[in-house]
């Protein structure tokens, strides 16, 4: 179809599939295995970057780190002391210190030795290095002048004190793989390896479409107006995820607007609220069919937020679909957008599992999120947990994976993490919500 034709008709009631009914939803762990798979498809197919060290903090290897060099790459002492060649005694060479950054000394004859500093490299010939304090020189009045002889304190072992070449590695050797986390020690291996720039991948760009005739941008909810509560927290949550927000967008309830803001849009990944059921107004899944997508997840069984979406729009690009109601909207965003950016990314979504403090209840056949904190390694469940209400989540350090059915206390769940330090608010009595 050409952007001109219009769109499909709207749908009658729901029924069946439409209705949201169990066959159709996706589980929900298959649903975020679904939304890795598709990030890591379209990350295959991206160029990665090269950011200088002092950039590249933070991010994920894109490609193997290989060393350059070998490391060392050339026999260097490790002590401050003396470079000897055979047995000793051994005569001092009457010349400058061999110091680190500076060319090699001549070759050392058998029973000759040469002051030698860390880090520098050894002269041909160097069986060991003597420590200095390991060490006590004499001077001797022979026939040719006066001189020095080298006398070891301990017994010397052949290649004591010599880092040899390639100790470390040797060049082409595979340092580290794929997805490793630059940290500051990453940043120090990767300099004494030879690189100046680290390939990382790009970071994954956003637009956020807020769908809606009934949202305010400011001032107090009136006559059937609500805020928009979504727009201004997508954006930095995304970013925080490790994306570039390119525009947070607002769009009325016009199929042709949405249709031409998904299919206009640059980003890799476009992220819409509300729209995602069978509503009169509910307009993305015949505008999804009309730009000729892929529906990957339709549906998935969790609450909230059971009617996210996740689609792959071609070339790369994908686009999910939130639920309208906030907390439902913030379960989507865990679900789908979460594993699909950090498979781009090369990385993994970050949590754990610890154990309940008290029981939740849980939905009968759904997976069930709920907001958390942690209090003395226990997960304290949040009581304000409806889809429509925040404010659980704002003082929540995750979001608990309650499986069908409910969870007992002290039994142990998984933990999404959110992409911020823990809070410190204070923890309301537990409550049940889950419509």
């Amino acid at each position: 179809m050409t952007p001109k034709e219009p769109l499909p008709a709207a749908p009658g009631p729901a029924t069946g599939a439409q209705a949201g009914t169990p066959h159709r939803a996706t589980a929900w762990s298959e649903a975020r295995a679904v939304a890795a798979r598709a990030g890591s498809t379209a990350r295959a197919e991206r160029e990665p970057r090269r950011l200088p060290l002092g950039q590249a903090l933070g991010q994920v290897l894109a490609e193997p780190l290989l060393a350059l060099t070998d490391l060392p790459s050339f026999d260097t002492s490790a002590m401050d002391g003396w470079a000897v060649a055979g047995p000793g005694p051994w005569t001092v060479r009457a010349e400058t210190p061999v110091l680190a950054g500076h060319a090699p000394a001549a070759a050392l004859a058998e029973g000759e030795t040469v002051r030698i500093a860390t880090g520098a490299p050894v002269p041909p010939g160097t069986t060991a290095v003597i420590r200095a304090e390991h060490s006590r020189t004499e001077r001797t009045g022979a026939l040719t002048g006066p001189g020095l002889l080298l006398h070891a304190l301990r017994d010397v072992v052949s290649g004591q004190d010599i880092r040899p070449r390639g100790q470390e590695c040797r060049s082409g050797d595979e340092l580290l793989p794929v997805g490793t986390a630059v940290t500051p020690a990453v940043l120090g291996l990767a300099a004494a390896a030879g690189y100046d720039e680290l390939p990382v991948p790009p970071r994954p760009r956003v637009e956020v479409l807020v769908l809606g005739d009934e949202l305010l941008t400011a001032g107090l909810p009136h006559e059937g107006l609500i805020r928009d509560a979504l727009g201004p927290m997508l954006g930095p949550w995304l970013v925080a995820l490790g994306a570039e927000v390119l525009a947070t967008r607002r769009i009325g309830d016009d199929a042709e607007e949405l249709y031409a803001a998904v299919t206009g849009s640059a980003a890799d990944l476009v992220v819409t609220t509300g729209g995602t059921a069978a509503g009169p107004v509910d307009h993305l899944h015949r505008v999804l069919d009309k730009a000729g997508a892929t529906l990957l997840v339709d549906g998935v069984k969790v609450r909230p937020g059971h009617p996210m979406l996740l689609a792959a729009l071609g070339g790369g690009r994908h686009l999910v679909g939130l639920p309208g109601n906030p907390l439902a909207a913030v379960s989507g965003l865990l679900t789908l957008a979460e594993p699909l950016l950090a498979a781009l990314d090369g990385a993994s979504p970050t949590g754990g599992r610890a154990p309940l403090l008290e029981e939740v209840h849980g939905h009968p056949h759904d997976t069930r999120l709920v907001p958390v904190v942690r209090r003395a390694e226990r997960l304290v469940p949040l009581r304000y947990n409806g889809p429509a209400m925040l404010r659980g989540i704002a003082v929540a350090d995750g979001m608990a994976v309650v499986p069908p059915g409910g969870a007992r206390s002290g039994q142990e769940l998984d933990v999404l993490d959110l992409p911020w330090p823990p809070t410190s608010g204070a923890v309301p009595a537990q409550g049940a919500c889950f419509t």
